[in-house]
């Protein structure tokens, strides 16, 4: 689930803050395409890559609720 969200910098141009909800488990090689690919669809549309920010957040399975249960408790 991504949540785009607008800041200012010092009162210029707004800048998307995109924040990342996902399992935990993804390696950092995972993340760096995942904020690499975030980054590029917002190029695309004209924000440049220095104004694009992406946090990401791990959340456990056993926290993360689906289907009536805990994700962790899901077959794989």
């Amino acid at each position: 689930m991504m949540q785009p969200k607008k800041h200012h910098a010092g009162g210029g141009e707004p800048m998307p803050v995109v924040i990342v909800e996902t399992w935990s488990g993804k390696s950092d090689e995972q993340k760096a395409t995942l904020i690499k690919g975030i980054t590029r669809a917002f190029e695309e549309i004209g924000v440049t890559a220095d104004q694009v920010h992406v946090i990401i957040h791990d959340v456990p399975k056993v926290n993360w609720g689906t289907q009536g249960q805990q994700a962790s408790k899901l077959p794989p």
